[in-house]
């Protein structure tokens, strides 16, 4: 839906086929990185997200139980000198929205793609749409429909990747505290992070030695009391679930008429919050490339946005593997406490703060 809005804002015609019948209500993706602000803004729609999500602006870092060190993201460059929450929900409800004050008739939902195929040099996609078959032809495809894409499957494009051992466990508790710090806990037991959320809600992602089949409440509170002595058991639990961490990336972004974009393109590990952002930095670059190869009629603009955005996800799986193996169990816990107290100190932590909130990608 943002790729949406910024081919429109281009003047460049566009249908957006959305599987679902209507937004989800799960939370789900709820970091909102500077870097997608500061695209809202250009947009003018940031005010709308600022005013719903909930400001971090500041990082805490325990090791075990005792904290060492925060992370001031007034370090940033402004005028986003933090990370926005927001549930995902109400981030796709306020696109959605935008996007239909800009066409009305762009965004078609329940619609399930079911070929792409070339035709006279264009492509023709079709669809099932509230249970009758359509088709669409165009120019191009963009596929920002996720891992399992069915665009990029038809275009032939290799998946490259695999499962990481990691697994965790998360779930959204009532927190009438109404603390707007994000903290870290790098426990001898497992990673445990915690994040604001508006309304008075907190998230709670633990990590779990195994995958479980399913998540309850008590997998959740039990392990955050034995691990940190903090007590959820007061409070509601909202949609718990467990997820395993995988990691693949699409051998090309560009294959002919078939452009990639999102998770389509890439999947990396969820561990600092990279992934949702990451794929609105795609669309970013690909309405400026589709703008350029409409005013110069030339494939360079487009075959420069996949070799880019290919490198900028490779960067952005290391970031958050970086951000995974912190929270794994260390040989030697001394020396992880030393590491972490470092990145956290100046010369550092500017460095730091900058790299958690995704610049340079």
């Amino acid at each position: 839906m943002l790729l949406g809005c910024l081919l429109i804002r281009r003047g460049i015609g566009c249908r957006v086929l959305e599987q679902r019948a209507a937004v989800g209500d799960h939370s789900r993706s709820i970091g909102i990185h500077p870097v997608a602000l500061e695209i809202f803004s250009r947009l003018g729609i940031v005010r709308e997200f600022i005013a719903e999500g909930c400001r971090i602006e500041f990082g805490r870092a325990f090791v075990n139980r005792e904290c060492v060190g925060s992370l001031p993201f007034a370090q940033c460059p402004p005028p986003f000198c933090f990370i926005l929450s927001l549930p995902q929900s109400r981030t796709e409800a306020l696109l959605e929205r935008h996007l239909r004050s800009l066409d009305a008739s762009v965004l078609v939902r329940d619609a399930e793609v079911t070929a792409v195929e070339s035709a006279n040099g264009d492509v023709a996609v079709t669809y099932c749409h509230a249970g009758e078959q359509a088709a669409s032809t165009a120019n191009y495809v963009i596929g920002c429909d996720g891992m399992h894409s069915i665009v990029r499957r038809a275009a032939g494009i290799v998946f490259d990747g695999g499962t990481y051992a990691d697994a965790y466990v998360m779930g959204d508790f009532e927190d009438r505290d109404g603390n707007t710090d994000a903290c870290v806990y790098l426990h001898q037991d497992g990673l445990v992070e915690s994040f604001p959320l508006p309304g008075y809600r907190r998230r709670w992602v633990v990590k779990t030695d195994t995958l479980l089949p399913e998540c309850r409440r008590e997998d959740i509170v039990g392990r955050v009391w034995d691990r940190l002595g903090i007590d959820l058991e007061g409070g509601e639990c909202f949609m718990p679930s467990a997820f395993g961490v995988q990691h693949y990336l699409a051998e090309t972004f560009v294959k002919g008429r078939t452009l990639l974009a999102g998770d389509a393109a890439h999947v990396i590990s969820p561990i600092g919050g990279q992934g949702m952002n990451l794929g609105w930095l795609d669309a970013w670059r690909l309405a400026e490339a589709l703008a350029k190869r409409r005013e110069s009629a030339s494939d360079a603009a487009l075959i420069d946005y996949g070799r880019t955005r290919r490198t900028m996800a490779e960067k952005a799986r290391r970031r958050a593997e970086f951000n995974m193996r912190l929270g794994c169990r260390f040989a030697r816990p001394r020396l992880r406490k030393a590491l972490v107290k470092t990145m956290l100190a100046q010369p550092l932590a500017g460095h730091m703060a900058r790299m958690f909130t995704m610049r340079g990608l």
